[in-house]
């Protein structure tokens, strides 16, 4: 008997506060290992020697796994329930956590590529299990406020990682900036980017303890089951199977669109800012999640007392398009409107074509949160099926920057590169005024 079959549903009545905690922690781990990745590009670009179309192979690598793993991970989810799938999937990430440890000692390219791979299949697991746990615990008109709540977590973990990676890691960069390295030999210069390499180890081995100690803590939860049938639309065609669902075929490319513009405005804008000569080039990443934030709390704030979910996919998508055309049109030296903005409360001025690319994180706050409920709703037993659709739907957030990676490479002006977001948001909007509505394909 599989576990679909064993569940118990999860009354409406009850309080959601017990599983918003504990899917919270997790999502905070989400955005740990995520945006980590964000300062990881610029520090293996340095560790590795690498090109820009090379450093973005770290997103590929790590987004690619959901590709791979996402139906898989459904199927493993119908056979062992939600909550162990969530064990599994935290014990999966501390692997791919320890197999930093023989990359770092080695500068091995491929290594990290590997166990970025083993650490997004971890987070496969865990996303395909947590997400519709989000959207089910409660009336679905009020789910994007709870993915908000989960993304405001998340991306509070995406501002404190660039922090910490800077100040645990990239202290002392300016012995290993290009003309600090031109001028040693083979010899020192290999020594130098080993001795840089070494400090990704101790990091590593606490995150590998970190996750373990949340495969426990999961594993002893109260957390419940789910029981999904309850839930399904029964004017659904049980012989059409998961693609006669027009709101979540939509809504998958939709999401796969996003992921890859958040994931371009999220890890590199540290690329971007280094090539201008920004001195804190490794915490950039932390101006996106900031803004992000301020996104999750309009969400949370919002949603749905004041605005739908489709309505804050709209304004999602418009203020994308207005955001990359500054990051296209706007200075890259003047530094006048991230100092009006943000000068006031101390934080370090950046040029206006990077403040313009940090501001996407506050127009992509909130696409995640609206296209899930929207693209999930009527699913029933499907939904483990439909959540694994849409987790595939973040290699996105692989192939996308390499898209960027190789035009910005290609033409040399990584600026003007950054067009590419324009038809994502187009087909974002397209999503939120139409593609939600479409319930049949006839």
């Amino acid at each position: 008997m599989n576990a679909s079959t064993q569940t118990e549903n999860l009354p409406r009545t009850t309080s959601t506060f017990i599983p918003m905690v504990i899917i919270g922690t997790l999502f905070f781990v989400f955005g740990f290992v995520t945006w980590l990745n964000g300062s990881l590009i610029p520090f293996l670009k340095i560790v590795c020697d690498l090109n820009e179309f090379q450093a973005m192979l770290v997103t590929f690598a790590f987004y690619i796994a959901y590709t791979f793993m996402a139906l898989p991970a459904s199927f493993v989810l119908r056979k062992i329930g939600f909550k162990t799938g969530m064990v599994v999937g935290l014990g999966v990430m501390a692997l791919g956590a320890l197999l930093f440890i023989p990359a770092a000692k080695s500068s091995t390219y491929f290594l990290f590529l590997t166990a970025l791979f083993v650490l997004g299949a971890g987070l496969t697991l865990l996303q395909t299990a947590s997400n519709p746990y989000i959207v089910c615990i409660g009336p679905r008109e009020s789910a994007a406020m709870r993915i908000s709540i989960m993304g405001l977590i998340n991306k509070s973990a995406g501002v404190l990682v660039p922090l910490l990676f800077t100040a645990w890691i990239l202290t002392g960069m300016d012995q290993f900036t290009n003309e600090a390295l031109s001028v040693l030999d083979a010899t020192a210069r290999a020594e130098r980017l080993s001795e840089l390499s070494s400090r990704l180890v101790t990091p590593y081995v606490i995150m590998a303890v970190v996750l373990i100690a949340l495969m426990a803590f999961v594993h002893f939860s109260p957390l419940a089951e789910l029981n999904l049938s309850d839930d399904e639309d029964q004017s659904i065609d049980k012989k059409s199977g998961i693609l006669q669902f027009p709101q979540l075929i939509l809504g998958t490319i939709a999401l796969f669109l996003y992921v890859g513009v958040e994931v371009i405005a999220g890890d590199t804008i540290g690329l971007y800012g280094r090539h201008l000569g920004v001195e804190h080039f490794g915490s950039l990443t932390s101006y996106t999640m900031g803004f992000m934030v301020l996104g999750y709390v309009v969400g949370v704030t919002c949603i749905p007392k004041y605005l739908s979910q489709s309505n804050a996919l709209v304004l999602s998508a418009v203020s994308g398009f207005i955001f990359v055309a500054g990051v296209i049109f706007s200075s890259p030296a003047d530094s006048n409107i991230s100092q009006m903005l943000l000068g006031w409360i101390g934080i370090p001025a950046i040029p206006n074509s990077v403040l313009f690319l940090a501001l996407l994180g506050f127009a992509n706050a909130l696409v995640w949160p609206a296209i899930w409920p929207l693209a999930l709703q009527g699913l029933g037993k499907y939904t483990s099926t439909g959540s694994a659709l849409l987790i595939m739907a973040i290699a996105g957030g692989a192939l996308l920057p390499l898209v960027y990676g190789q035009i910005a490479h290609s033409t040399g002006n990584s600026q003007t590169a950054y067009w590419v977001m324009l038809p994502c948001y187009a087909f974002i909007l397209f999503y939120a005024v139409k593609g939600h509505k479409i319930k049949s394909w006839k």
